[in-house]
């Protein structure tokens, strides 16, 4: 009996649809991970006894790591077997989650130090840091030598949603995986157990890559969290003609980034602190907190993707406006957020302000673009790409700084920081 051709996943490419579902999982489950992870944390460090800022600063490392190495990897993901960089994203990630969640587990039952357990959380957490960021750009290479050049865009941008859903399905299925044997480590040990079945079907079923090599390559993606939504900025780079990263202080795109990475502080700083806040604004136990972070944090991820996949090609507003009404709403949710005094509050506040921000980044991000010609579209997509990620360098640490002193103190100076910058964008964005 002849068997036939697999069928396309995706119009123009030669990837059958398991197959192409293989890369989707993987950078799914990253990203649906880690952000599992920011909706326990602040629960695990009350419980611990650690003070907040040492938590922040713990599970926020990986995040500069990330930051530092993915344009690494991304130079390579074309060079060497991209299956193989993928299965050594997915390696660390596996590697990391474990050892973390066994850390966390012997902290959380007083067998070493508070201080002796978040030092070690930290060390485990680089592994993912350094070798996650591995994934995305190499799942964007294996994909593009698949596909026709016509068709990668629509293919790339397919891959690329699977960060925003992982954005919504990790604190959705987070509580679910605090079970009484575990505990709060539970999310840990849950991904990197998917994790691992999804290492094993990559490694078994996804075809290698090492012989016959088409062309295509991959490129550095932002942190996966609710402060960094996909832009469409990897995607530009991964398909633009290869050219050198514009400077930061290019004049045709200085104030665009500048916007970026000023919101971006903003976003990173508060989304830092909002577990916390919603222990101490409910006064709830640590133990029990993972639910009401976690619906929290689903809705602010479901408002920002909203704003992305479906206000902004309906309203159809320029990049400017994007900014100027991204800042403004972004704004109001964090004085809704700190006048909330229930968990409807809390909910409708970080969403609100989840939704400025889903204005307010592709507004920086399409602004950028459009400075500049076509032949530098690659060289943009780096500067906002990094621009993405450089919140993650001080902004989680000043963030936590200020809670330390008042509870209120980052959003309310993330707050005058965005209501300043929508007059600054009005009349220096064009």
């Amino acid at each position: 009996m002849r068997l036939r051709a697999p069928r396309p996943g995706i119009a123009g490419t030669a990837m059958s649809t398991p197959h192409f579902l293989l890369l989707f999982t993987a950078m799914l489950v990253a990203a649906a991970g880690n952000t599992a992870l920011q909706s326990v944390m602040p629960a695990i460090g009350r419980e611990i006894g650690i003070a907040d800022f040492w938590v922040a600063v713990a599970y926020t490392w990986s995040a500069v790591l990330w930051v530092l190495l993915a344009p690494f990897w991304a130079r390579r993901s074309d060079h060497h077997g991209r299956k193989k960089l993928i299965l050594l994203g997915l390696g660390g990630f596996i590697v990391s989650m474990t050892l973390c969640g066994i850390t966390l587990a012997i902290g959380l039952k007083g067998a070493i130090t508070g201080a002796a357990t978040f030092g070690l959380f930290a060390a485990f957490r680089s592994i993912y840091g350094s070798l996650g960021c591995a994934t995305p750009s190499a799942t964007q290479a294996y994909l593009a030598s698949k596909t026709r050049r016509a068709a990668r865009v629509n293919a790339l941008s397919a891959l690329a949603a699977s960060f925003g859903l992982g954005t919504i399905i990790g604190p959705a299925i987070a509580p679910a995986f605090v079970l009484p044997f575990v505990g709060l480590p539970g999310p840990l040990f849950g991904f990197a157990i998917i994790g691992i079945i999804v290492f094993t079907a990559i490694a078994i079923w996804l075809p290698d890559d090492t012989k016959g090599r088409r062309s295509g390559r991959g490129a550095a993606m932002s942190y996966p969290s609710l402060a960094s939504p996909v832009t469409g900025a990897s995607v530009v780079a991964a398909t633009a003609p290869r050219r050198d990263m514009l400077k930061w202080h290019d004049e045709r795109i200085r104030r665009w980034i500048l916007a970026g990475v000023a919101a971006g502080h903003a976003q990173a700083a508060t989304l830092t602190c909002i577990g916390f806040f919603v222990i101490d604004r409910l006064q709830i136990p640590a133990q029990g907190s993972e639910q009401p972070i976690s619906i929290v944090m689903i809705a602010g991820a479901g408002a920002g993707l909203a704003a992305q996949w479906g206000l902004i090609p309906r309203l159809g507003l320029r990049p400017r406006a994007l900014i100027l009404w991204g800042s403004v709403i972004a704004a109001a949710g964090f004085i809704v957020t700190m006048l909330a005094p229930n968990l409807y509050g809390l909910v409708l506040g970080f969403a609100l302000s989840s939704l400025g921000f889903g204005f307010t980044r592709p507004g920086f991000t399409a602004g950028a673009s459009l400075a500049v010609p076509l032949g530098d579209q690659g060289g943009v997509a780096g500067v906002i790409t990094a621009a993405n990620g450089i919140s993650y360098v001080a902004a989680p640490g000043i963030g936590m700084a200020l809670y330390g002193v008042d509870h209120h103190l980052p959003f309310a100076l993330s707050a005058l920081l965005l209501l300043a910058m929508a007059p600054w964008a009005r009349a220096r964005l064009d």
